[in-house]
């Protein structure tokens, strides 16, 4: 398993020589090579576009902003410049007939549906001419309250408690002083709750918010979600919109009822409100903990034609694996040439995980 410092050090190494590569030209090179040799699908996956003036004072899930605007605007255009930016829905129609598709195919999809894919992600995407696909989960949708794993994060980052007791989690530390040792913190604590069956997930985040007195009341400003008014405008513009489920809720740790509650309520909704098929999921947290046979088979029988996981990697054109496709997440920390060079390389250089992978067991790419 890497240590943080072995991730660190990862990145670190995979950000120097994505640079090098890149300022060299030979990326072009390598490129052309791979294509030659193999034919695969890329699914980028970003959740967030924010610009953050200083992101120590960000009150929520930092692991969530996966590039600013500025990055994210060069990013599109290398993608069109390079490579052959294309629409899930028309990939996933290619793979289930059979048919043929263009080298270099990359998908770009946003998971989640914060407001800042309008406000930010959308304008630069009509600008560049790159089509998305955004997954977003209903349920916040419809309310606009803060979604609960980031609320979470906010609540650790912001009480004012001398320790953290979850007696679910086997935990009771010291709260650390500095925004640093709280957000290594809130990472342990989001992974320990993932780790938990849906209802107890549920019941241990409402009783934080009730214990600490820091329930979300209202809306918040830099953890909203958008509306369906804009979604419609994107819908109409050319975008995707698919599902993550109605609540964000792992969908292998629900009952046979509660999954299908999921998947059916996020559909009709999706259909309902912006007058089209909804086709396609994004199945919440997405590693091997968060969907499963059962959930495909569910996702299947309520009419969705493929879903996309977290888990790392890259899609044969010719692939069987429809409805557990695989992506490349993209973090803040990446600077263009390792993007580009991640695009190019994606077995070697994709964004570290912090768990082992194996040929037969991969984890998703992130908590």
């Amino acid at each position: 398993m890497l240590t943080d410092d072995d991730s660190d050090q990862s990145a670190g190494l995979r950000e120097r020589v994505g640079e090098l590569c890149h300022r060299s030209g030979v990326l072009r090179v390598l490129q052309g090579v791979r294509a030659w040799v193999r034919r695969d699908v890329r699914i980028l996956a970003y959740h967030r576009v924010l610009t953050l003036a200083d992101g120590h004072e960000f009150d929520f899930d930092l692991d969530l902003v996966s590039a600013s605007a500025e990055d994210f605007r060069a990013q599109m255009r290398l993608l069109k410049q390079r490579f052959r930016p294309m629409r899930l829905g028309d990939v996933v129609a290619a793979m289930a007939e059979g048919r043929p598709l263009p080298a270099d195919a990359v998908v770009v999809t946003f998971d989640d549906g914060y407001d800042d894919n309008y406000r930010e992600a959308y304008p630069i995407l009509c600008e560049s001419g790159v089509p998305a696909t955004f997954f977003v989960s209903t349920g916040y949708i419809d309310s606009g309250r803060p979604y609960d794993y980031d609320w979470v994060v906010h609540m650790i980052l912001g009480a004012q408690l001398e320790r953290v007791v979850m007696p679910a989690l086997g935990l009771d530390v010291p709260m650390p002083a500095s925004r640093i040792a709280r957000r290594r913190l809130a990472g342990r604590v989001l992974s320990g709750i993932k780790a938990l069956d849906g209802p107890a997930q549920t019941s241990l985040m409402t009783e934080l918010e009730t214990d600490w007195g820091m329930s979300r009341g209202g809306l918040h400003p830099d953890c909203r979600p958008m509306s369906w008014e804009q979604l419609r405008e994107m819908h109409a513009a050319g975008f995707e919109i698919g599902s993550h489920g109605v609540h964000h809720r792992m969908l292998a740790k629900l009952s046979q009822a509660e999954l299908e509650f999921e998947l059916g309520a996020s559909k009709a909704t999706l259909e309902r409100e912006l007058g089209a098929p909804a086709t396609l999921i994004s199945y919440p947290v997405g590693g091997r903990t968060a969907f499963d046979d059962r959930v495909i088979r569910a996702a299947g029988a309520a009419g969705y034609d493929a879903g996309c996981s977290y888990i790392c990697g890259t899609n044969p054109v010719a692939t069987a694996r429809r409805y557990g496709l695989y992506r490349l997440p993209v973090e803040r920390t990446m600077g263009l040439g390792w993007f580009a060079a991640m695009l190019t390389l994606p077995e070697y250089m994709s964004y570290p995980t912090s768990n082992h992978v194996t040929d037969s067991v991969r984890d998703a790419c992130s908590p």
